[in-house]
């Protein structure tokens, strides 16, 4: 510091280092999937998503058609829970209370939808490979898009109170401007580089599930500062709203999983008339299965960037190798070239603004 201005800023992780990528090689694969609710602690099921991807592509999988929308509903659900936590908190941080106080009243009513189909408000492990945990409980789907109709109305008090806001403006723009050249330099992805004014979105350029074939607007900045992450995040709240409604109006009758019981578990297990389903129930739950040797990374558009998951198989039952690539980790190495020059107060603002969260970081 030369008295209030910012010279230097270093970053120090690894407080909540636990070793999740070497747990992972000593569990079997779904025995690893708990550990990705748990990265970051708020986009649950993206990870959990990514992770299943993973080990789809390693068995060459492909799973039912309502699986792969129910799983775009609960990705989207999550992004909304990301921005709505992401955004609030950061008004919080610059003094604005009411805003957050708005949001986790919406979140409250988002994780009642987590908690419908896993019985858990955050750590669902509901997306697994092979497809999802079960299917959508009755009058879910009609909660649903009367939770979407409400919550257009919700997106624009947040943007009254905030986008034309004096104060809200002064410490967001100009502050953590971002190049084209330092987000290609520091491997960013997500709102960070979209806020440059480069198209990339993986939903689209690298498009899985049904992604490509939802019409949705990939949300562009231009300067680079704060002040345009909100705007970006705020507009992927609307166009999260967007996919869900097409989902709510595409989604088709059939599976939820893959009928092939040597990979997933079957919902019951009738020992008189299907012994060899119990037998092969046994062997999942207490050996797994095993996993030709191979290489692969998967990766997914998570609400803060690009998240990936690598996985390295020998044959067994479990990972040989296991690493992520969290977007995080990658944005918060360019605090330094972020902050050189400005004020100590609007470290705040721009840590607000990068949306970082450290079970990912530190790992």
């Amino acid at each position: 510091m030369e008295g209030e201005r910012v010279n230097f800023a270093d970053s120090h992780i690894g407080l909540l280092h636990r070793g999740t990528e070497k747990l992972i090689e000593f569990k079997t694969y779904n025995q690893s999937l708990p550990y990705l609710d748990r990265l970051d602690y708020v986009s649950m099921m993206a990870q959990e998503h990514c992770f299943s991807l993973a080990i789809e592509k390693l068995l060459n999988l492909v799973i039912p058609l309502r699986a792969k929308f129910i799983r775009v509903i609960f990705c989207e659900i999550t992004r909304i829970l990301n921005h709505l936590m992401g955004l609030t908190t950061h008004a919080l941080d610059v003094g604005a209370l009411t805003p957050f106080l708005w949001a986790f009243e919406e979140r409250e009513k988002l994780m009642e939808f987590y908690e419908r189909v896993s019985g858990a408000r955050m750590h669902a492990n509901y997306i697994r490979p092979g497809g999802v945990f079960k299917d959508l409980p009755l009058n879910f789907l009609s909660d649903l898009y009367k939770f979407n109709v409400n919550f257009v109305n919700r997106i624009e008090e947040m943007e009254y109170l905030l986008s034309s806001n004096r104060i809200w403006n002064e410490r967001l723009v100009n502050v953590g401007i971002v190049d084209k050249k330092t987000s290609f330099l520091f491997s960013f992805s997500g709102v960070m580089l979209r806020s440059v004014g480069l198209n990339w979105d993986l939903r689209k350029r690298n498009s899985y599930e049904v992604y490509n074939e939802i019409p949705f607007k990939v949300a562009l900045g231009s300067n680079g500062d704060s002040f345009d992450r909100y705007l970006i995040r705020v507009e992927e709240l609307k166009q999260s709203v967007k996919i869900i409604d097409y989902c709510l109006n595409n989604i088709s009758n059939g599976r939820i999983l893959l009928k092939n019981f040597k990979i997933v578990l079957p919902k019951r297990v009738n020992m008189k008339k299907c012994m060899e389903s119990l037998i092969h129930h046994f062997k999942i739950c207490s050996f797994g299965f095993n996993v030709k040797s191979s290489n692969i990374y998967s990766s997914i558009e998570s609400p803060k960037g690009e998240f990936g998951v690598y996985l390295s198989s020998d044959g067994s039952n479990k990972p040989f190798r296991c690493k992520f690539r969290s977007p995080g980790f990658f944005h918060l190495q360019s605090l330094n070239i972020l902050s050189k020059n400005h004020l100590l107060a609007d470290i705040v603002t721009l840590i607000g603004s990068v949306d970082i969260v450290f079970g990912e970081i530190d790992r």
